[in-house]
């Protein structure tokens, strides 16, 4: 590391720099102009933007766009499905050199452990991970979650540097109660950024919501919803994950009067969507597709979400900035051609360049812990063949809610595929309480067998769909078999296909292009049994998500969303 004098020469020109890019063409979202620059480098850091400057080495950059490395302001890295550096690998090529991780999902299940993990597994890659700190370990009192997570618990951890503020409130209803835990957490936490959740919320209470101090959104769905919450002060995060594509939907939303105020997330985003789509390299394209001025675009994903974070060194480039720069052809092939990490070339022709950083081998406890169980633990005794439905709507995370007649035999509820309405289970799988939801669902399109995953948002418990009770009992065997994980069974309980996850049942030890290709091999197994879905293992992963509109099943049964309460199967 130099010293700020030798900085300061080399910024002047008297000393060389150590990096010199020239004749490429400056995205300046500071000024929002383009134009030609050289940019040069010394100890890991932007020491000047201009011309006739001499460095030991220079990198022609023949005219392409050099541009400041992209940030995702809101993320669960465990969604990739891999550990963090692997994710790396897979983002810093597609131009992403900073995230904003909220590791709720790995929190929920592993508590403390988890967060030190992840926080541990961040470390000596070329990616910032920066943290927002989990608000909701567990979401609500409607689901049993791995851990708790109090106030006093997390508090310790805002001290520390890679902690920008507290994550996520997804527990609205306790905001707008004033519950006491809840209070505990925005106090803790009111000198540094909340980051909002509050799907639907609007009126008296999104004043509420937003006088606790919560100061951001990233749930929104459409441009009027959006545009309530800006003009209250939030901060809106456009995103498209797997399950929620959101961003072309909210881009009418952006103006020159509220750019300032858009940021970029992706929130949860599978394997196969990075490596068929990209990460936040896709939304920049689309939204310059759908009419967004390049530099607008480019500023949030890199600006914006760096001011909102208070991260003074990115966002940017300019003298004294970090050098962390990624190089672009043209705006509309935006192939990435070049990332820089602290002034390292460290991606080319979105390969990755570096090597990994050899580390301890870090081990976790074992995160599936169920009850023994029997197939007539599945029964649902028919007491009545008018009963609630949860409802599917296609590529989104909300769902309906309706009563229909079921199909019965020999006393029991049974699916029936005829008319697309499935049987759903939760089973608990953090401390063995037998503890296990019962539901029904339409949507899926399943016409025969089950599948099952030990991901499920947020409380993480194992959620199945099936058709035939053994394809449902053998799935979730399966799953405590493996430690946690995904599983696929034929109508006949044959386990069809299997993927391992020993990382808290929510993550893989192998490389996401193995990870990617995996999964899209069981949405494809799936798809042969009859599912409709383009991506049905996402879907089932938010079936037990009871902070979601409109209705949703967890390992406590099933529950009315708007009013947090618990409703009975039977109507």
């Amino acid at each position: 590391m130099k010293s700020l004098q030798e900085i300061i020469f080399a910024a002047k020109g008297e000393d060389k720099s150590d990096i010199l890019l020239k004749n490429g063409k400056l995205v300046n979202v500071l000024s929002g102009e383009i134009y030609p620059a050289d940019i040069a480098i010394s100890s890991e850091v932007i020491v000047a933007v201009g011309n006739d400057y001499k460095a030991r080495e220079v990198i022609d950059l023949d005219g392409m766009y050099i541009m400041p490395g992209f940030i995702d302001g809101h993320i669960h890295i465990e969604s990739s499905m891999v550990e963090v550096p692997q994710f790396a690998r897979a983002v810093v090529p597609l131009g992403t050199t900073t995230v904003i991780s909220d590791p709720h999902e790995i929190a929920n299940v592993l508590g403390y452990e988890g967060l030190r993990y992840m926080m541990d597994s961040s470390k000596y890659n070329p990616l910032n991970v920066f943290f927002m700190l989990p608000s909701c370990v567990p979401a609500t009192k409607l689901e049993t979650a791995g851990s708790h997570l109090r106030a006093f618990d997390i508090f310790p951890f805002l001290r520390e540097k890679w902690v920008v503020g507290l994550a996520e409130m997804m527990n609205f209803p306790g905001v707008l109660n004033a519950d006491e835990n809840v209070l505990d957490k925005l106090k803790i936490a009111r000198d540094q950024r909340i980051d909002g959740h509050a799907p639907g919320l609007t009126g008296k209470e999104l004043n509420a919501y937003i006088a606790a101090g919560i100061t951001s959104d990233h749930e929104c769905t459409t441009v009027a919803e959006a545009n309530e919450k800006l003009r209250l002060g939030m901060h809106i995060m456009l995103r498209e994950g797997t399950g929620t594509k959101n961003l072309v939907d909210l881009l009418p939303l952006v103006n020159d009067k509220n750019l300032s105020r858009c940021i970029f997330c992706t929130d949860d985003r599978h394997p196969h969507d990075i490596v068929s789509q990209g990460h936040i390299n896709f939304m920049i394209k689309t939204a310059i597709e759908h009419g967004i001025e390049p530099v607008s675009a480019i500023r949030m994903a890199t600006l914006n979400p760096a001011e909102f974070f208070g991260l003074k060194s990115l966002g940017a480039i300019a003298p004294g900035k970090a050098a962390d720069l990624v190089v672009v052809d043209d705006f509309d092939a935006f192939n990435i051609k070049k990332v820089f990490k602290n002034g390292k070339l460290v991606a080319m022709n979105g390969i990755p360049i570096y090597e990994l950083v050899s580390r301890p081998k870090t081990t976790l406890r074992s995160s599936v812990n169920i009850k023994w169980l029997e197939p007539d633990d599945f029964n649902i005794p028919a007491k009545s063949t008018r009963c609630r439905v949860i409802h599917l709507v296609k590529d989104q995370i909300v769902t309906l809610a309706s009563v229909e007649d079921v199909k019965a035999e020999n006393k029991f509820i049974i699916s029936d595929p005829e008319v697309d309405i499935l049987r759903c289970y939760v089973v608990e799988r953090h401390h063995a309480s037998g503890n296990i939801g019962k539901g029904l669902v339409k949507g899926f399109g399943l016409k025969s067998g089950a599948f099952a995953a030990s991901i499920a948002h947020d409380s993480h418990n194992i959620v199945v769909v099936g058709v035939e009770d053994s394809a449902i009992f053998n799935a979730v065997v399966q799953i405590n078999k493996m430690g946690g994980g995904i599983a696929i069974a034929r109508a006949d309980g044959q386990i069809l296909d299997s993927l391992e996850l020993p990382i808290a049942g929510l993550m893989s030890n192998k490389p996401l292009e193995y990870v990617s290709q995996k999964m899209e091999e069981l949405n494809a197994q799936i798809r042969r049994l009859g599912s409709t879905l383009s991506d049905p293992l996402m879907t089932l992963s938010f079936m037990a998500l009871p902070v979601i509109p409109e209705i949703k099943l967890t390992d406590k049964g099933l529950v009315d969303v708007k009013r947090a309460v618990f409703v009975p199967l039977y109507a």
